[in-house]
């Protein structure tokens, strides 16, 4: 018996001696280096006492030790989980408690305050990076190694979703879902050995560990590994690689920068965006500054990738493209599930071999987030266009009901950001003593800020009176987590008592 993912995205690794990982300090880990590391790592993580299916936590700074401890897991047989760094020690008891880790893993710094956490749980500890104690451990493994032999169907990760509207779920992604998105993405963006992405993504995230890392590995291609996103590093960095994936944050960043310009990207074939919506506006600038069209893209942790812009042909603004191959996507009313017909906003419904396999120790759960026939429920609201681009609405739980009437927010964003002094704008709906929920639009300005009275008179005609806005709020900027994404769920509860003893 084989393991799958990594026969297929780690074994290649071994003797070959071109790059793999390029460093900020110059430092270069040659392909034969990564794979010697992973499977010293495999192997202390069986000195350890991990069997297969055991799941490794960790919650450390992003470094080439993480990644090769991330490889070494897959190696092993063992379900990785990667925890935000942002957790507080109560967010991660948690975890600890929801799914036993045999082992957490954190910065040298930090164990004092896990260490408690980690014995409440009985779970091992131990620390990566710096000299920790796992380096110690990994660095006095043979690099022999003989993979857990794994079946497409057994889990590989377990990533917990945000838990916006709940606890948070735990994701079980399995080798196959791993494996086969990767093979779509090599396909769809036309990966080859000679590429170099530019990955400043962290890898506590599907974006930068799934989405780049096993898209990177599986082509055989290489990367500038950066710890973070840092304007004057990645500026200096972009001669050197051919493919950038990041968040809109990332592309807004280089924007307001003097020095990026058709020259500094000319080397470049390809930069990628995803995680949170890109603005039609930083589409259209960046095309305008650079000569290249930003390919946007759409997926899921549950899901992985699942739309793409296309490679070849036109990649739309405020589109997240067409489905990927092997993804079956529908749009289907979210009460019943029947299909709706193109141009009819309703639920985004997924299914194919990139779907998760199910909420880890919730089956009741899981139960309810698919249909009968396999699709997966996203809980994102879309539309298809007569072409197939996949344009997306917002997420179920944003929509607003007011007096009765469903209100979509990305259909007002999209208005009030173009509207002078905005750079961008969220829309929410927020009790309301008479309409059960009222719209509040909270802005972002940009230049001399907006001027609400004249946006007042600009949507008038536009929107109908129900979608209109009943109040506006400027922020300096909009709350977002650590992918980019805006933080609606937040804005609703500081402005939950916005209208309160507001009347018609």
């Amino acid at each position: 018996m084989t393991n799958p993912l990594y026969d297929a995205l780690f074994a290649p690794l071994s003797g070959q001696d071109r790059g793999f990982l390029h460093l900020p300090d110059g430092r270069v880990i040659t392909a034969a280096m990564f794979h010697d590391h992973a499977a010293r790592s495999a192997n202390a993580l069986r000195a350890a006492g991990l069997r297969p299916g055991d799941r490794v936590a960790v919650q450390a700074s992003k470094s080439p030790e993480m990644l090769a401890l991330y490889a070494g897991a897959v190696a092993a047989g063992l379900v990785f989980l990667p925890l935000n760094t942002a957790y507080t020690p109560d967010e991660l008891a948690y975890f600890l408690s929801d799914c036993g880790p045999g082992l957490l893993l954190v910065d040298p710094d930090r164990a004092p305050i896990c260490a408690p956490l980690a014995a409440r749980h009985g779970t091992q500890l131990e620390t990566l990076g710096s000299g920790g104690s796992f380096d110690a451990l990994a660095a006095a493994q043979s690099a022999d190694l003989a993979p857990a032999p794994r079946a497409g169907d057994d889990l590989a990760a377990l990533l917990y979703t945000s838990g916006t509207t709940g606890r948070p779920k735990g994701a079980m992604l399995t080798q196959e879902n791993l494996l086969s998105n990767a093979r779509a993405l090599v396909d769809a963006w036309r990966f080859t050995r000679d590429d170099v992405l530019l990955h400043a993504l962290p890898i506590f995230h599907t974006h930068g560990l799934f989405v780049a890392t096993n898209t990177v590995a599986l082509a055989g291609a290489s990367m500038l590994f950066h710890p973070r996103f840092d304007l004057d590093q990645i500026i200096a960095a972009l001669p050197r690689a051919s493919v950038m994936m990041g968040v809109p944050t990332f592309y807004t960043r280089l924007l307001h920068d003097s020095r990026l310009d058709r020259d500094l990207a000319a080397h470049m074939r390809l930069f990628i965006s995803g995680s949170a919506p890109l603005l039609a506006d930083t589409h259209r600038d960046w095309q305008a500054r650079t000569g290249h069209a930003i390919l946007e893209r759409y997926g899921m942790t549950e899901t992985n990738m699942l739309t793409s812009n296309p490679y070849e042909g036109a990649r739309r603004a405020g589109t997240v493209g067409q489905p990927l191959p092997g993804v079956d996507l529908r749009i289907a009313a979210p009460d019943t599930g029947t299909p709706l017909a193109p141009g009819e906003t309703g639920m985004i419904e997924v299914r194919g071999a990139s779907v998760f396999k199910g909420y880890w120790q919730m089956p009741e759960k899981t139960a309810e987030e698919f249909r009968a026939d396999g699709f997966f429920m996203t809980g994102d609201l879309g539309r298809i266009d007569d072409e197939g681009y996949v344009h997306i609405s917002g997420r179920a739980k944003d929509l607003v009901i007011s007096g009765g009437y469903n209100i979509y927010p990305k259909e007002v964003e999209l208005l009030l950001d173009e509207m002078p002094g905005v750079l961008e704008s969220a829309v929410i709906g927020v009790p309301h003593p008479d309409f059960g929920e009222a719209v509040l639009a909270v802005l972002a300005p940009t230049g001399a800020g907006p001027d609400i009275a004249a946006i007042r008179a600009a949507i008038a005609d536009r929107l109908a009176r129900y979608k209109q806005p009943k109040a506006y709020v400027t922020l300096p900027e909009l709350p977002r987590n650590t992918m980019g994404k805006v933080q609606k769920a937040a804005l609703r509860k500081d402005y939950a008592q916005y209208f309160a003893g507001a009347g018609a």
